[in-house]
């Protein structure tokens, strides 16, 4: 759609400078490694991954916006065929968007292969506001695959899609930013949206803690489907992040994009 793009690149930018300004001045946790060491592997990742998404451009020219309007026009999917309310579309749309992202995420942990290229997201044993952006580009050429797939499937209206790769882009920034939520606060925010203090379990490098909290951005999947968490073991400022490589690797692009394929 006309203007999307910008719109949501506006947004992602706007986002990702408040919680990076927020997170140097209320930090959670003391850093193990500094931005500059992090920083630059992490946004090299998310180049990589835009160009990748854009030549899957070139072999599927729908992505997932794209889908939606195709579908519409063809008549496919759940809602094309229904005439309700736009309301009502979104709003179930982004419920199932969402539902499908978190199971997706869980499946990613359950399923070796898939964890493989999963673990480069959470090799990274700091946490801050760009770890949100840091995937191997073969999992985000498969996860838009079956985005594609879901979006013909529920035919959603495009504005229910750019609406919620807006809200999905917003909400990961700010769980996976490294930003002092006063528990309060934090309380009564989990009960709707997974919020850094919820995200940060799921970073442990525990086993037991990094398969709980899979959510995105709504945290009711994760409390009707029993893989919540409230608390970690060792406290926010005391538990590992990371996996295994509690080093300086994770913070090289070379590792990272070799990790998948490598006995490590």
């Amino acid at each position: 759609m006309e203007n999307e793009l910008i719109l949501r690149l506006a947004v992602f930018i706007t986002l990702f400078v408040l919680f990076a300004l927020i997170e140097s001045y209320w930090p959670r946790r003391t850093r193990v490694h500094s931005r500059l060491s992090r920083w630059p592997t992490n946004w090299a990742l998310t180049a990589i991954n835009t160009l990748t998404l854009r030549a899957l451009a070139f072999g599927l020219p729908l992505l997932a916006v794209g889908a939606a309007i195709d579908a519409s026009q063809a008549g496919l999917g759940l809602f094309n065929q229904l005439n309700w309310p736009v309301w009502i579309e979104i709003t179930i749309c982004i419920l199932m968007l969402d539902f499908f992202i978190w199971g997706q995420h869980l499946i990613t942990h359950k399923v070796p292969l898939l964890w493989r290229l999963h673990r480069v997201h959470h090799a990274d044993v700091d946490m801050d506001v760009t770890t949100a952006i840091r995937f191997h580009p073969f999992e985000i050429a498969l996860s838009m695959i079956l985005k594609i797939g879901l979006v013909y499937l529920i035919g959603p209206a495009a504005w229910a899609v750019i609406i919620f790769e807006v809200l999905l882009n917003g909400t990961a920034l700010f769980n996976h930013a490294n930003i002092n939520i006063p528990k309060r606060i934090d309380t009564v925010l989990r009960k709707f949206i997974v919020t850094p203090d919820m995200h940060r379990i799921h970073h442990s490098k525990n086993r037991l803690e990094h398969d709980t909290n899979y959510g995105f951005a709504l945290s009711i999947w994760d409390r009707i489907f029993g893989t919540y968490k409230d608390l970690p073991i060792d406290g926010h400022k005391e538990m590992d992040l990371g996996l295994q490589w509690q080093e300086s690797r994770p913070t090289r692009l070379r590792w990272n994009l070799w990790l998948p394929f490598g006995d490590k």
